[in-house]
């Protein structure tokens, strides 16, 4: 993540000690707007987490569900219309240096389709649990958002114009 995030709930790697940590994060109205201007949402009337913090080999793995509500403008009708959003979060982090960071060949990470996502390297003391909550917001959003009942109706078709049709208009001499 390169910006700031606009919601922010820190905890620090020794958090996820041996007993695994529940979390309940939920955004009050001044963080949910400034989500709703980072997603390029309409509005965010609910956003809550319930996230488990464990310890994860040198790291942290973070296992829960978000659930919002947000404002968003059909692409058909160009009405805004409420989304219900229900989506898990799994995420599987370790810090910088880790022996079990993903390891870079020439500048890239070879990934396996068949195998778990890699952990996410973190820089820093912790990790910023909202910044997840607020990626895998983005993630579970439709890409396409349509309000319910909007249907797209095609014009009708015209034939393409010809540039030989003003000559036919023309008088003869």
């Amino acid at each position: 993540m390169t910006e700031p995030p606009p919601w922010s709930h820190p905890i620090a790697w020794s958090a996820a000690g041996t007993v695994e940590s529940r979390l309940h994060l939920q955004a009050d109205a001044d963080d949910r707007a400034l989500v709703a201007r980072f997603l390029d949402l309409e509005g965010v009337s609910k956003l809550e987490a319930s996230i488990s913090a464990r310890a994860w080999l040198d790291g942290m793995e973070l296992n829960g569900r978000i659930v919002a509500v947000v404002t968003r403008l059909c692409g058909v009708s160009l009405e805004a219309f409420d989304e219900s959003v229900d989506a898990p979060l799994h995420m599987r982090l370790v810090p910088v240096g880790s022996p079990n960071a993903p390891v870079e060949h020439d500048g890239e990470v070879i990934v396996d389709l068949d195998a778990d996502d890699p952990p996410d390297v973190v820089d820093g003391g912790g990790i910023d649990v909202a910044a997840y909550v607020v990626e895998a917001l983005a993630l579970a959003l439709d890409p396409f958002p349509r309000k319910p009942g909007a249907v797209f109706e095609a014009p009708a078709e015209t034939p393409p114009a010809s540039p030989f049709l003003i000559l036919r208009d023309l008088p003869l001499k």
